[in-house]
């Protein structure tokens, strides 16, 4: 048998293009001839190892068409947790490097706070993995250009675990976002459009993400590796508030409500937009004064884009009576109700949305580009970015989304692509 280089991996990816080029079916290929170890072939189970085996990586063990075969967390109570549910031969690590180096893995799912996205993907992407990667995609926009780079160059096949573009009820809308989509391609409501997200159309900001601003220094449990678990985040005296559950409320780790939710709801807006390949041009803010180290909450954020659209985060609850989607024709109400009257035989003279390759099992296996994937994923997380840079500054910004920076402000360019605690780097 060859030696499991990356000149194997690479092989092994161009010959899964071959095969799924040539064939309508899979044929069963020992993984053997594509240089991996465990004899399994493409019809059946891809490889996955699970990074961060906490809750959140937990309940990710058992997505059809893939095994877990490896594992890695920093701490060991999840670690061990975590291996109790899996197969005896399942490997453990508490270093994410070593795991990404095993040549019998296919996909490497990243579920770890977010400040570790970036550097994890990176570093996946250029040992030849496939990856499946948490929300928000990225803790900052620098990173997220740095992911986008490096999946292209090594021909990854990138997912990002928010899925309401493409199935799934779309929270208070009551509906997929299929018929939306199609509704606004129509062109029934006009152009341009304005988008509120907030409680009365269906959209909990969870609040309940806020940082404590006077932590106080605890020991640090023996079962935690508290410098890994910082990585590249500046360090911090440990306190139980900054870890696991809690780690939302932190700027150097995640920004509350903003990003844990923010890309789930704004990404599917992205899609019905057509904005997959752009971003807005300003982000104006209405919210109280922002600790440096605690995230707190917001009231009001407004996006733009150029030919007129926006996207309205409702923090307060204020718009009572608002239409989920307003366009100078009509207006569309969650449930799928609308003041335009007869809009569903209206709707039906107009096309279906394009389709979309929604299963990463087939995309691995078929080298197809998966629904939300790096570049739309990253150009819907730097919306979430843009919010959480135009906070913590405490001023309203403007965007150049082609050069992916913000105008006439050092300050906010500066947060795009924060220092990093040595040795980290992307």
């Amino acid at each position: 048998m060859e030696p499991k280089t990356p000149t194997t991996q690479t092989t092994r990816r161009d010959f899964i293009t071959k095969a799924a080029v040539g064939l309508a079916a899979f044929t069963i290929v020992p993984r053997y001839v594509l240089g991996g170890t465990g004899f399994i072939a493409p019809s059946d189970k891809l490889t996955k190892a699970v990074i961060g085996v906490g809750s959140m990586g937990r309940g990710h063990f058992g997505y059809d068409g893939t095994q877990v075969v490896a594992i890695c967390d920093v701490d060991t109570r999840h670690l061990n947790k975590a291996a109790s549910m899996l197969d005896k031969g399942v490997k453990t690590f508490s270093d994410y490097r070593e795991l990404i180096k095993l040549p019998e893995v296919d996909i490497v799912h990243i579920a770890t706070p977010p400040h570790w996205h970036g550097i994890m993907s990176v570093d996946a992407a250029n040992a030849g993995k496939d990856i499946w990667c948490e929300k928000p995609m990225t803790h900052t926009i620098g990173e997220g250009k740095r992911v986008m780079e490096a999946v292209q160059k090594h021909g990854s096949m990138f997912r990002l675990n928010t899925w309401f573009r493409f199935k799934d009820t779309f929270y208070g809308m009551g509906t997929t976002v299929k018929p939306v989509k199609k509704l606004v391609d129509s062109g029934l409501l006009g152009w341009p459009l304005k988008v509120t997200v907030g409680k009365h159309t269906g959209y909990d900001w969870k609040f309940y993400w806020v940082g404590k601003d006077n932590l106080a220094p605890q020991p640090v449990p023996a079962e935690l590796d508290y410098d890994r678990w910082l990585g590249p985040a500046p360090y911090k005296p440990y306190n139980e508030h900054r870890v696991h559950q809690t780690f939302r409320g932190y700027w150097d780790y995640d920004g509350g409500g903003l990003s844990d939710m923010g890309q789930h709801y704004i990404d599917p807006i992205q899609y019905f937009l057509g904005k997959d390949h752009t971003s807005p041009v300003s982000v104006e803010i209405d919210a109280p004064q922002q600790h440096t180290d605690a995230v707190g909450t917001w009231r009001r954020i407004t996006y733009t884009y150029e030919d007129g659209c926006q996207i309205i985060l409702d923090g307060e609850g204020k718009d009572t009576n608002v239409p989920y989607i307003e366009g100078p024709k009509g207006k569309l109400y969650p449930g799928f109700k609308s003041d335009i009257p007869d809009l569903e035989r209206k709707l039906a003279a107009f096309p279906e949305p394009a389709p979309q390759m929604t299963d990463f099992v087939t995309s691995v296996k078929t080298r197809q580009k998966f629904a939300l994937n790096e570049e739309n994923g990253h150009r819907s997380c730097n919306i979430v970015n843009m919010g959480l840079i135009a906070l913590r500054l405490g001023r309203s910004l403007k965007f150049d989304p082609v050069k992916q920076e913000f105008i006439d402000d050092e300050g906010a360019n500066r947060l795009i692509n924060p220092v990093m605690r040595a040795p980290y780097t992307i």
